[in-house]
Protein backbone atom coordinates (compact mmCIF):
# COMPACT_ATOMS: atom_id res chain seq x y z
CA UNK A 1 0.00 0.00 0.00
CA UNK A 2 1.50 3.08 -0.81
CA UNK A 3 0.70 6.35 1.54
CA UNK A 4 2.12 10.13 1.68
CA UNK A 5 3.22 10.76 4.54
CA UNK A 6 6.17 12.97 6.37
CA UNK A 7 10.18 11.86 6.77
CA UNK A 8 9.96 11.47 10.37
CA UNK A 9 6.34 9.39 9.94
CA UNK A 10 9.03 7.00 7.51
CA UNK A 11 11.61 6.27 9.96
CA UNK A 12 8.93 5.46 12.04
CA UNK A 13 7.65 3.35 9.76
CA UNK A 14 10.95 2.16 8.86
CA UNK A 15 11.42 0.92 12.59
CA UNK A 16 8.50 -0.54 12.92
CA UNK A 17 9.18 -2.57 9.53
CA UNK A 18 12.54 -3.05 10.76
CA UNK A 19 11.68 -5.63 14.20
CA UNK A 20 12.47 -1.72 16.56
CA UNK A 21 11.66 -2.99 19.89
CA UNK A 22 12.83 0.26 21.94
CA UNK A 23 12.96 3.56 21.32
CA UNK A 24 14.04 6.38 23.99
CA UNK A 25 14.39 9.92 22.43
CA UNK A 26 14.35 13.65 24.26
CA UNK A 27 12.13 16.07 21.43
CA UNK A 28 13.95 18.28 19.49
CA UNK A 29 13.09 20.09 16.38
CA UNK A 30 12.75 18.72 13.67
CA UNK A 31 13.42 15.19 15.04
CA UNK A 32 10.26 14.80 17.08
CA UNK A 33 7.74 13.38 15.08
CA UNK A 34 9.68 10.25 14.58
CA UNK A 35 9.37 9.25 18.35
CA UNK A 36 4.93 10.58 18.43
CA UNK A 37 4.91 8.48 15.63
CA UNK A 38 6.37 5.10 16.36
CA UNK A 39 4.23 5.25 20.18
CA UNK A 40 1.17 4.49 18.29
CA UNK A 41 2.78 1.24 16.92
CA UNK A 42 1.89 -1.13 20.16
CA UNK A 43 4.54 -3.53 18.96
CA UNK A 44 6.97 -1.18 20.31
CA UNK A 45 8.05 0.15 23.46
CA UNK A 46 8.57 3.86 23.16
CA UNK A 47 9.36 6.79 25.70
CA UNK A 48 10.54 10.26 26.05
CA UNK A 49 13.95 9.96 28.25
CA UNK A 50 14.79 12.78 30.35
CA UNK A 51 17.88 13.67 27.95
CA UNK A 52 19.70 12.41 24.83
CA UNK A 53 22.64 10.75 27.11
CA UNK A 54 19.83 8.88 28.53
CA UNK A 55 17.89 8.03 25.59
CA UNK A 56 21.41 6.65 24.33
CA UNK A 57 22.65 4.64 26.96
CA UNK A 58 19.17 2.70 26.71
CA UNK A 59 18.95 2.36 23.65
CA UNK A 60 22.31 0.65 24.11
CA UNK A 61 21.08 -1.55 27.13
CA UNK A 62 17.97 -2.86 24.70
CA UNK A 63 20.54 -3.66 21.96
CA UNK A 64 22.60 -5.66 24.70
CA UNK A 65 19.45 -7.75 25.41
CA UNK A 66 18.84 -8.59 22.34
CA UNK A 67 16.27 -5.97 21.08
CA UNK A 68 16.55 -4.03 18.01
CA UNK A 69 16.69 -0.44 19.41
CA UNK A 70 16.44 3.53 18.13
CA UNK A 71 16.99 6.60 19.88
CA UNK A 72 15.99 10.27 18.10
CA UNK A 73 17.53 13.39 19.12
CA UNK A 74 18.30 16.88 16.81
CA UNK A 75 21.41 18.46 16.23
CA UNK A 76 22.66 19.82 19.86
CA UNK A 77 21.23 16.72 21.33
CA UNK A 78 23.48 14.82 19.70
CA UNK A 79 26.75 16.69 21.67
CA UNK A 80 24.80 15.66 25.08
CA UNK A 81 24.94 11.98 23.85
CA UNK A 82 28.39 12.23 22.56
CA UNK A 83 30.03 10.61 25.87
CA UNK A 84 28.25 7.43 24.72
CA UNK A 85 28.45 7.67 21.46
CA UNK A 86 32.02 7.26 21.02
CA UNK A 87 32.03 4.53 22.95
CA UNK A 88 29.57 2.34 22.10
CA UNK A 89 31.20 2.92 18.13
CA UNK A 90 34.13 0.84 20.54
CA UNK A 91 31.62 -2.01 21.75
CA UNK A 92 29.55 -2.50 18.88
CA UNK A 93 25.87 -4.14 19.35
CA UNK A 94 23.92 -7.42 20.05
CA UNK A 95 20.75 -6.37 18.25
CA UNK A 96 20.66 -3.66 15.48
CA UNK A 97 20.90 -0.25 17.29
CA UNK A 98 19.96 3.16 14.85
CA UNK A 99 20.71 6.66 16.10
CA UNK A 100 18.70 9.59 14.82
CA UNK A 101 19.69 12.86 14.11
CA UNK A 102 18.10 15.65 12.54
CA UNK A 103 20.04 18.54 11.36
CA UNK A 104 18.49 22.15 11.12
CA UNK A 105 20.02 24.04 8.67
CA UNK A 106 18.90 27.11 8.53
CA UNK A 107 18.33 27.37 12.34
CA UNK A 108 14.37 27.40 12.45
CA UNK A 109 14.12 26.35 15.86
CA UNK A 110 17.98 25.66 17.04
CA UNK A 111 20.39 27.92 18.41
CA UNK A 112 23.45 26.61 15.70
CA UNK A 113 23.79 24.64 12.53
CA UNK A 114 26.27 22.31 13.20
CA UNK A 115 26.85 19.66 11.01
CA UNK A 116 26.30 16.56 12.50
CA UNK A 117 28.35 14.77 9.80
CA UNK A 118 31.35 15.62 11.64
CA UNK A 119 30.37 13.22 14.67
CA UNK A 120 30.22 10.05 12.10
CA UNK A 121 33.46 10.46 10.77
CA UNK A 122 35.24 11.43 14.61
CA UNK A 123 32.93 8.24 16.11
CA UNK A 124 33.83 5.81 13.69
CA UNK A 125 30.33 5.36 12.84
CA UNK A 126 28.33 4.54 10.03
CA UNK A 127 25.42 7.29 8.42
CA UNK A 128 22.37 7.15 6.01
CA UNK A 129 21.09 10.10 4.43
CA UNK A 130 17.88 9.48 2.94
CA UNK A 131 16.51 12.29 0.46
CA UNK A 132 13.06 12.00 0.77
CA UNK A 133 10.58 9.92 3.02
CA UNK A 134 10.42 6.51 1.20
CA UNK A 135 14.42 6.89 1.51
CA UNK A 136 13.70 7.56 5.03
CA UNK A 137 11.71 4.44 5.23
CA UNK A 138 14.07 1.90 3.48
CA UNK A 139 17.73 3.06 5.14
CA UNK A 140 15.70 3.04 8.62
CA UNK A 141 15.29 -0.98 7.51
CA UNK A 142 18.86 -0.92 5.93
CA UNK A 143 20.57 0.78 8.84
CA UNK A 144 19.27 -2.17 11.23
CA UNK A 145 21.26 -4.78 8.88
CA UNK A 146 24.22 -2.80 8.22
CA UNK A 147 24.18 -2.67 12.34
CA UNK A 148 24.20 -6.25 12.77
CA UNK A 149 25.93 -6.87 10.03
CA UNK A 150 28.96 -5.25 10.72
CA UNK A 151 28.49 -4.70 14.39
CA UNK A 152 28.30 -0.76 14.91
CA UNK A 153 25.32 1.71 16.01
CA UNK A 154 24.22 3.61 12.91
CA UNK A 155 23.49 6.96 12.09
CA UNK A 156 20.76 7.84 10.29
CA UNK A 157 21.23 11.83 9.21
CA UNK A 158 17.73 13.53 8.62
CA UNK A 159 17.37 17.58 8.40
CA UNK A 160 14.69 19.69 8.23
CA UNK A 161 13.80 19.24 4.58
CA UNK A 162 13.31 15.74 4.54
CA UNK A 163 12.17 15.49 7.82
CA UNK A 164 9.05 17.86 7.42
CA UNK A 165 8.10 17.08 3.75
CA UNK A 166 5.72 14.65 2.30
CA UNK A 167 6.47 12.29 -0.14
CA UNK A 168 4.86 8.66 -1.14
CA UNK A 169 6.48 5.62 0.40
CA UNK A 170 5.54 1.92 0.10
CA UNK A 171 4.53 0.43 3.47
CA UNK A 172 5.60 -3.26 4.10
CA UNK A 173 5.34 -6.05 6.71
CA UNK A 174 6.96 -6.00 10.66
CA UNK A 175 10.08 -8.32 10.35
CA UNK A 176 10.75 -9.69 14.62
CA UNK A 177 14.14 -9.71 15.44
CA UNK A 178 15.23 -10.85 18.86
CA UNK A 179 18.61 -12.19 19.73
CA UNK A 180 19.86 -14.00 22.83
CA UNK A 181 21.69 -11.81 25.49
CA UNK A 182 25.36 -13.14 26.15
CA UNK A 183 27.46 -11.82 28.37
CA UNK A 184 31.16 -10.75 27.00
CA UNK A 185 33.24 -8.83 29.18
CA UNK A 186 35.96 -7.93 26.65
CA UNK A 187 33.45 -6.60 24.00
CA UNK A 188 31.26 -4.71 26.17
CA UNK A 189 33.28 -3.30 29.30
CA UNK A 190 35.16 -0.20 28.35
CA UNK A 191 38.44 -0.82 30.61
CA UNK A 192 41.75 0.26 28.87
CA UNK A 193 42.82 -3.03 28.81
CA UNK A 194 39.90 -3.99 26.73
CA UNK A 195 39.25 -0.63 24.85
CA UNK A 196 43.01 -1.24 23.13
CA UNK A 197 41.46 -4.31 22.15
CA UNK A 198 38.24 -2.70 20.50
CA UNK A 199 39.89 -0.12 18.81
CA UNK A 200 41.72 -2.41 15.89
CA UNK A 201 38.07 -3.68 15.13
CA UNK A 202 36.57 -0.11 14.87
CA UNK A 203 39.36 0.66 12.23
CA UNK A 204 38.94 -2.62 10.18
CA UNK A 205 35.24 -2.14 10.59
CA UNK A 206 35.60 1.21 8.84
CA UNK A 207 37.86 -0.73 5.91
CA UNK A 208 35.16 -3.08 5.42
CA UNK A 209 32.82 -0.37 5.43
CA UNK A 210 34.43 1.33 2.87
CA UNK A 211 34.21 -1.81 0.57
CA UNK A 212 30.29 -1.54 1.23
CA UNK A 213 30.42 1.98 0.10
CA UNK A 214 31.90 1.22 -3.09
CA UNK A 215 28.96 -0.93 -4.21
CA UNK A 216 25.97 -0.07 -2.05
CA UNK A 217 22.97 1.01 -4.11
CA UNK A 218 22.18 3.93 -2.23
CA UNK A 219 25.80 5.19 -3.55
CA UNK A 220 23.85 5.82 -6.88
CA UNK A 221 25.23 7.38 -10.00
CA UNK A 222 22.33 9.09 -12.41
CA UNK A 223 23.64 9.22 -16.03
CA UNK A 224 23.22 12.71 -18.03
CA UNK A 225 23.21 13.88 -21.51
CA UNK A 226 26.20 16.08 -20.99
CA UNK A 227 29.60 15.11 -19.13
CA UNK A 228 30.58 18.77 -18.63
CA UNK A 229 29.84 18.95 -15.03
CA UNK A 230 29.17 16.26 -12.53
CA UNK A 231 27.23 16.61 -9.34
CA UNK A 232 28.95 15.19 -6.34
CA UNK A 233 25.33 15.44 -2.96
CA UNK A 234 23.25 13.99 -1.22
CA UNK A 235 19.91 14.51 1.02
CA UNK A 236 17.91 17.53 0.16
CA UNK A 237 20.83 19.35 -1.39
CA UNK A 238 20.21 16.37 -4.59
CA UNK A 239 16.39 17.11 -4.51
CA UNK A 240 17.70 20.39 -5.47
CA UNK A 241 20.26 19.72 -8.07
CA UNK A 242 17.66 17.59 -9.78
CA UNK A 243 15.14 20.51 -9.50
CA UNK A 244 17.40 22.60 -11.48
CA UNK A 245 19.07 20.27 -13.49
CA UNK A 246 16.69 17.62 -14.10
CA UNK A 247 19.23 14.69 -16.23
CA UNK A 248 21.14 17.04 -17.89
CA UNK A 249 24.15 16.29 -16.09
CA UNK A 250 25.38 13.34 -14.22
CA UNK A 251 24.79 12.57 -10.49
CA UNK A 252 26.56 11.17 -7.41
CA UNK A 253 23.92 10.94 -5.34
CA UNK A 254 25.59 9.54 -1.70
CA UNK A 255 22.92 7.54 0.57
CA UNK A 256 25.94 6.61 3.14
CA UNK A 257 27.76 10.21 3.83
CA UNK A 258 30.35 8.22 5.87
CA UNK A 259 32.46 6.44 5.01
CA UNK A 260 32.12 7.35 1.27
CA UNK A 261 33.21 5.12 -1.00
CA UNK A 262 36.93 6.06 -2.53
CA UNK A 263 37.08 4.17 -6.21
CA UNK A 264 33.75 5.30 -7.23
CA UNK A 265 33.98 8.78 -6.69
CA UNK A 266 37.56 8.27 -8.45
CA UNK A 267 35.79 6.75 -11.38
CA UNK A 268 32.72 9.41 -11.13
CA UNK A 269 35.43 12.47 -11.51
CA UNK A 270 37.26 11.12 -14.29
CA UNK A 271 34.19 10.60 -16.36
CA UNK A 272 33.33 14.48 -16.07
CA UNK A 273 35.02 17.51 -17.34
CA UNK A 274 34.53 19.21 -13.90
CA UNK A 275 33.51 18.44 -10.18
CA UNK A 276 31.31 20.07 -8.46
CA UNK A 277 30.02 19.29 -4.54
CA UNK A 278 26.37 20.66 -3.94
CA UNK A 279 25.91 20.03 0.27
CA UNK A 280 24.53 21.82 3.01
CA UNK A 281 26.86 23.42 5.55
CA UNK A 282 30.42 21.97 5.71
CA UNK A 283 32.79 20.93 3.20
CA UNK A 284 32.39 17.60 4.26
CA UNK A 285 32.15 15.32 0.93
CA UNK A 286 34.28 18.84 -0.87
CA UNK A 287 36.90 17.68 1.67
CA UNK A 288 36.74 13.79 1.34
CA UNK A 289 37.42 14.66 -2.78
CA UNK A 290 40.42 16.72 -2.12
CA UNK A 291 41.83 14.48 0.21
CA UNK A 292 41.17 11.65 -2.44
CA UNK A 293 43.67 14.47 -4.83
CA UNK A 294 40.47 15.88 -6.44
CA UNK A 295 39.83 18.85 -8.22
CA UNK A 296 36.81 20.07 -7.26
CA UNK A 297 34.31 23.15 -6.93
CA UNK A 298 32.07 23.00 -3.76
CA UNK A 299 32.36 26.07 -0.71
CA UNK A 300 33.12 28.56 -3.55
CA UNK A 301 30.16 28.40 -5.21
CA UNK A 302 27.67 27.54 -2.62
CA UNK A 303 27.60 28.92 1.57
CA UNK A 304 28.30 27.32 4.08
CA UNK A 305 25.63 28.90 6.20
CA UNK A 306 21.69 28.26 6.01
CA UNK A 307 19.66 26.24 3.84
CA UNK A 308 20.41 26.00 0.13
CA UNK A 309 17.30 25.95 -2.42
CA UNK A 310 16.90 25.51 -5.90
CA UNK A 311 17.05 29.16 -6.99
CA UNK A 312 20.85 29.39 -4.87
CA UNK A 313 22.21 26.22 -6.83
CA UNK A 314 20.83 28.31 -10.40
CA UNK A 315 22.74 31.30 -9.14
CA UNK A 316 25.85 30.19 -8.20
CA UNK A 317 25.89 27.69 -11.70
CA UNK A 318 24.58 30.85 -13.39
CA UNK A 319 21.49 29.14 -15.08
CA UNK A 320 18.28 29.98 -16.18
CA UNK A 321 16.02 29.76 -12.83
CA UNK A 322 14.00 26.65 -11.91
CA UNK A 323 10.41 26.47 -11.50
CA UNK A 324 11.03 27.29 -7.67
CA UNK A 325 10.93 31.02 -8.63
CA UNK A 326 11.09 33.24 -5.42
CA UNK A 327 7.86 35.58 -4.67
CA UNK A 328 7.42 39.02 -6.46
CA UNK A 329 5.77 40.19 -3.14
CA UNK A 330 7.32 40.92 0.44
CA UNK A 331 5.95 38.04 2.89
CA UNK A 332 4.86 40.14 6.22
CA UNK A 333 7.15 39.78 8.61
CA UNK A 334 6.14 37.83 11.48
CA UNK A 335 8.69 38.09 14.19
CA UNK A 336 8.88 35.03 16.99
CA UNK A 337 6.40 36.01 20.42
CA UNK A 338 5.60 34.27 23.25
CA UNK A 339 1.71 33.82 22.85
CA UNK A 340 -1.54 35.43 24.41
CA UNK A 341 -1.83 34.63 27.88
CA UNK A 342 2.02 32.76 28.09
CA UNK A 343 2.85 32.53 31.80
CA UNK A 344 6.69 33.60 31.05
CA UNK A 345 5.36 36.75 30.59
CA UNK A 346 4.57 38.24 33.81
CA UNK A 347 7.65 36.63 34.70
CA UNK A 348 9.90 38.37 32.28
CA UNK A 349 8.16 41.90 32.80
CA UNK A 350 8.93 41.63 36.23
CA UNK A 351 12.02 40.53 35.83
CA UNK A 352 12.58 43.75 33.51
CA UNK A 353 11.29 46.19 35.88
CA UNK A 354 13.75 45.05 39.15
CA UNK A 355 17.02 45.50 36.17
CA UNK A 356 18.12 41.89 36.68
CA UNK A 357 20.35 40.12 34.68
CA UNK A 358 18.90 37.07 33.53
CA UNK A 359 20.78 34.09 32.21
CA UNK A 360 18.68 32.19 30.02
CA UNK A 361 18.30 28.89 28.85
CA UNK A 362 16.19 26.63 25.56
CA UNK A 363 12.49 26.57 25.42
CA UNK A 364 10.01 29.06 24.43
CA UNK A 365 11.04 31.40 27.32
CA UNK A 366 14.08 32.24 25.49
CA UNK A 367 11.49 34.30 23.48
CA UNK A 368 11.95 36.68 26.72
CA UNK A 369 14.97 38.11 25.01
CA UNK A 370 12.77 39.70 22.52
CA UNK A 371 11.19 43.59 22.58
CA UNK A 372 9.41 44.80 24.15
CA UNK A 373 10.88 42.47 27.31
CA UNK A 374 14.31 41.95 26.70
CA UNK A 375 14.84 40.46 29.59
CA UNK A 376 17.22 37.78 28.72
CA UNK A 377 21.13 38.34 28.57
CA UNK A 378 22.69 35.09 27.59
CA UNK A 379 21.49 31.58 25.64
CA UNK A 380 24.06 28.93 25.24
CA UNK A 381 22.39 25.31 25.95
CA UNK A 382 20.01 22.69 28.08
CA UNK A 383 20.74 23.95 31.68
CA UNK A 384 23.46 26.45 30.90
CA UNK A 385 20.98 28.68 32.85
CA UNK A 386 21.67 27.01 36.54
CA UNK A 387 25.77 26.17 35.85
CA UNK A 388 26.08 30.16 34.36
CA UNK A 389 24.59 31.77 36.60
CA UNK A 390 27.02 29.90 39.76
CA UNK A 391 29.94 30.83 37.46
CA UNK A 392 28.51 34.63 37.13
CA UNK A 393 27.89 34.98 40.19
CA UNK A 394 31.15 33.27 41.91
CA UNK A 395 33.25 35.48 39.82
CA UNK A 396 32.19 38.63 41.21
CA UNK A 397 32.67 37.89 44.53
CA UNK A 398 28.86 38.40 45.38
CA UNK A 399 28.77 41.93 43.66
CA UNK A 400 26.06 40.49 41.24
CA UNK A 401 24.38 38.03 43.64
CA UNK A 402 21.45 40.28 44.34
CA UNK A 403 21.05 41.05 40.70
CA UNK A 404 21.04 38.00 38.93
CA UNK A 405 18.69 34.90 38.24
CA UNK A 406 18.81 31.93 36.06
CA UNK A 407 15.60 31.21 34.31
CA UNK A 408 15.07 27.35 32.92
CA UNK A 409 11.73 25.44 32.05
CA UNK A 410 10.43 22.64 33.74
CA UNK A 411 11.61 20.44 31.11
CA UNK A 412 15.14 21.46 30.60
CA UNK A 413 15.54 21.47 34.22
CA UNK A 414 14.84 17.91 34.43
CA UNK A 415 17.09 17.56 30.90
CA UNK A 416 20.12 19.02 32.53
CA UNK A 417 19.34 21.21 34.70
CA UNK A 418 19.58 18.92 38.20
CA UNK A 419 23.62 18.56 38.00
CA UNK A 420 24.09 22.75 38.16
CA UNK A 421 22.17 23.26 41.11
CA UNK A 422 23.93 20.45 42.63
CA UNK A 423 26.93 22.17 42.10
CA UNK A 424 25.22 25.59 43.62
CA UNK A 425 24.63 23.93 46.52
CA UNK A 426 27.41 21.67 47.11
CA UNK A 427 29.68 25.11 46.53
CA UNK A 428 27.51 26.99 48.17
CA UNK A 429 26.45 29.69 45.52
CA UNK A 430 24.40 32.58 46.84
CA UNK A 431 22.38 32.46 43.59
CA UNK A 432 18.60 32.38 42.72
CA UNK A 433 17.36 30.08 39.97
CA UNK A 434 13.49 30.26 38.79
CA UNK A 435 12.28 27.25 36.84
CA UNK A 436 9.14 28.07 34.88
CA UNK A 437 7.01 25.38 35.02
CA UNK A 438 4.18 25.33 32.46
CA UNK A 439 3.40 21.65 33.08
CA UNK A 440 4.58 20.33 29.69
CA UNK A 441 7.58 20.64 27.46
CA UNK A 442 6.03 23.42 24.99
CA UNK A 443 8.59 24.64 22.55
CA UNK A 444 8.84 21.07 20.84
CA UNK A 445 4.59 20.83 20.81
CA UNK A 446 3.21 19.52 24.33
CA UNK A 447 5.37 16.49 25.03
CA UNK A 448 5.11 15.04 28.21
CA UNK A 449 8.36 15.15 31.02
CA UNK A 450 8.66 13.94 33.73
CA UNK A 451 7.60 16.80 36.04
CA UNK A 452 3.69 16.30 34.36
CA UNK A 453 2.94 12.63 35.55
CA UNK A 454 1.97 11.66 32.39
CA UNK A 455 4.36 9.37 29.94
CA UNK A 456 4.69 9.73 26.15
CA UNK A 457 1.63 7.81 25.14
CA UNK A 458 -0.50 9.48 27.54
CA UNK A 459 -0.61 6.93 30.55
CA UNK A 460 -0.64 8.38 34.38
CA UNK A 461 3.16 7.75 36.01
CA UNK A 462 5.35 8.59 38.64
CA UNK A 463 5.24 12.82 38.71
CA UNK A 464 8.33 14.29 40.16
CA UNK A 465 7.37 16.57 42.65
CA UNK A 466 10.04 20.04 41.76
CA UNK A 467 9.47 21.64 45.70
CA UNK A 468 11.25 18.14 46.85
CA UNK A 469 13.94 17.54 44.33
CA UNK A 470 15.37 20.79 45.17
CA UNK A 471 15.17 20.67 48.51
CA UNK A 472 16.35 17.27 48.44
CA UNK A 473 19.74 18.49 46.19
CA UNK A 474 20.62 20.85 48.82
CA UNK A 475 18.31 23.94 48.52
CA UNK A 476 16.70 24.82 51.32
CA UNK A 477 14.65 28.01 50.25
CA UNK A 478 11.69 27.12 47.67
CA UNK A 479 9.29 29.06 46.82
CA UNK A 480 6.12 28.51 43.83
CA UNK A 481 5.02 31.94 42.79
CA UNK A 482 1.77 32.46 40.31
CA UNK A 483 3.35 34.54 37.36
CA UNK A 484 0.18 35.84 36.17
CA UNK A 485 0.27 37.61 39.97
CA UNK A 486 3.06 40.18 39.32
CA UNK A 487 2.72 41.39 42.95
CA UNK A 488 3.36 37.97 44.09
CA UNK A 489 6.67 37.66 41.60
CA UNK A 490 7.92 41.40 42.96
CA UNK A 491 7.91 40.52 46.17
CA UNK A 492 9.26 37.00 46.77
CA UNK A 493 11.79 37.76 43.42
CA UNK A 494 13.56 40.66 45.97
CA UNK A 495 12.87 38.02 48.61
CA UNK A 496 14.94 35.48 47.45
CA UNK A 497 17.62 37.69 45.78
CA UNK A 498 18.33 39.21 49.66
CA UNK A 499 18.60 35.74 51.05
CA UNK A 500 22.36 34.59 51.61
CA UNK A 501 22.23 31.31 50.38
CA UNK A 502 21.12 29.81 47.15
CA UNK A 503 17.27 29.68 46.32
CA UNK A 504 14.82 28.47 43.48
CA UNK A 505 11.67 30.29 42.35
CA UNK A 506 9.43 28.03 41.05
CA UNK A 507 6.81 30.06 38.30
CA UNK A 508 4.15 27.77 37.92
CA UNK A 509 1.48 28.19 35.90
CA UNK A 510 0.36 25.85 32.76
CA UNK A 511 1.15 26.77 29.17
CA UNK A 512 -1.91 29.03 27.99
CA UNK A 513 -2.28 26.10 24.91
CA UNK A 514 -3.11 23.30 26.53
CA UNK A 515 -5.63 21.82 26.12
CA UNK A 516 -7.26 21.55 29.57
CA UNK A 517 -6.39 24.91 30.62
CA UNK A 518 -9.64 27.26 31.28
CA UNK A 519 -9.63 30.52 30.33
CA UNK A 520 -11.21 33.63 31.19
CA UNK A 521 -12.95 35.72 29.12
CA UNK A 522 -11.07 38.20 26.90
CA UNK A 523 -10.47 41.63 28.72
CA UNK A 524 -12.17 44.95 26.81
CA UNK A 525 -10.78 48.39 26.70
CA UNK A 526 -12.86 50.91 27.97
CA UNK A 527 -11.76 53.89 25.68
CA UNK A 528 -13.10 56.28 28.34
CA UNK A 529 -10.31 55.70 30.51
CA UNK A 530 -7.83 54.89 28.34
CA UNK A 531 -5.41 57.84 27.61
CA UNK A 532 -3.46 56.22 25.64
CA UNK A 533 -0.39 55.65 27.95
CA UNK A 534 0.88 52.34 26.18
CA UNK A 535 1.44 50.81 29.46
CA UNK A 536 -0.20 47.69 28.82
CA UNK A 537 2.21 47.39 25.70
CA UNK A 538 5.13 46.97 27.77
CA UNK A 539 4.19 43.28 28.13
CA UNK A 540 4.84 42.44 24.04
CA UNK A 541 1.31 40.67 24.49
CA UNK A 542 0.49 39.90 20.85
CA UNK A 543 -3.44 40.36 21.94
CA UNK A 544 -2.98 44.57 22.53
CA UNK A 545 -2.87 46.78 20.47
CA UNK A 546 -2.96 50.66 19.31
CA UNK A 547 -5.35 52.02 17.41
CA UNK A 548 -6.34 55.37 16.93
CA UNK A 549 -4.31 56.42 20.49
CA UNK A 550 -6.16 53.75 22.31
CA UNK A 551 -5.36 50.61 23.29
CA UNK A 552 -7.35 47.91 21.89
CA UNK A 553 -8.08 43.88 22.39
CA UNK A 554 -8.29 41.65 20.20
CA UNK A 555 -10.64 38.92 21.51
CA UNK A 556 -9.79 36.17 19.56
CA UNK A 557 -6.99 35.51 20.87
CA UNK A 558 -6.97 37.52 24.82
CA UNK A 559 -7.30 34.46 27.73
CA UNK A 560 -8.03 37.00 30.27
CA UNK A 561 -4.86 36.17 32.13
CA UNK A 562 -4.99 39.88 33.57
CA UNK A 563 -1.73 40.87 33.50
CA UNK A 564 -1.60 44.03 31.71
CA UNK A 565 -5.05 44.23 33.52
CA UNK A 566 -2.27 45.33 36.75
CA UNK A 567 -0.43 47.46 34.26
CA UNK A 568 -3.12 49.92 34.07
CA UNK A 569 -2.86 52.69 36.41
CA UNK A 570 -6.32 53.79 35.06
CA UNK A 571 -8.35 50.60 35.57
CA UNK A 572 -9.95 50.78 31.37
CA UNK A 573 -9.06 46.98 31.55
CA UNK A 574 -11.74 44.83 32.66
CA UNK A 575 -13.47 42.05 32.12
CA UNK A 576 -16.14 41.76 28.84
Amino acid sequence: MKQLILGNEAVARGLYEGGCQFVSSYPGTPSTEITEAIAKYPEVYAEWAPNEKVAMESAFGASVAGRRSFCGMKHVGLNVAADPLFTISYTGVNAGMVIGVADDAGMHSSQNEQDSRHYARASKIPMLEPSDSAEALAFTKLAYELSEQFDTPVLLKMCTRVSHSQSVVELGERMEVTKEYQKDIPKYVMMPGNAKRRHPVVEERTRALVQYAETADINRIEAGSCNAIGFITSSTSYQYVKEVFGNQYPVLKLGMIWPMPEEKIRSFAASVEKLVVVEELDSFIEAHCRNLGLACEGKNLFSCIDELSQNKIADAMEVIKSSGTALDAQIPARPPVMCAGCPHRGLFYTLKKNKLTVIGDIGCYTLGAVAPLQAVDTVICMGASVSGTHGFNKSQNGASDNKTVAVIGDSTFMHSGITGLVNMAYNESNSTVIIVDNSITGMTGHQQNPTTGFNLKGDPCAKIDLETLCHAVGIRRVQVVDPYDLAQCDAVIKEELAANEPSVIISRRPCALLKYVKHKAPLQVDTEKCVGCKSCMKIGCPAISIIDGKAKVDSTQCVGCGVCEQLCKFGALTEV
